[in-house]
């Protein structure tokens, strides 16, 4: 997967490929920059279908067997 950048991480769309309880499809809704260097700490997702929001380290989203960048 390509580097996620901060700046585009924010709004960005994300497809779990394990659904738990019908929550498939996720909106990035925070990212937290804590330091001047930039780098991402966590992010908030969103579920589209609950609205249910859960946080977690950014880079779980790059981990391809959970997680695909769109709605797919």
């Amino acid at each position: 997967m390509s580097t996620l950048h901060p700046k585009k991480l924010m709004l960005s769309k994300w497809t779990a490929v394990h659904p738990v309880a019908k929550q498939k499809h996720f909106l990035v809704t925070k990212v937290a920059l804590p330091d001047a260097e930039g780098r991402i700490e966590w992010v908030e997702l969103q579920a589209t279908y609950s609205g249910a929001v859960q946080r977690m380290a950014w880079r779980d989203l790059r981990d391809e067997t959970c997680w695909r960048q769109g709605w797919v």
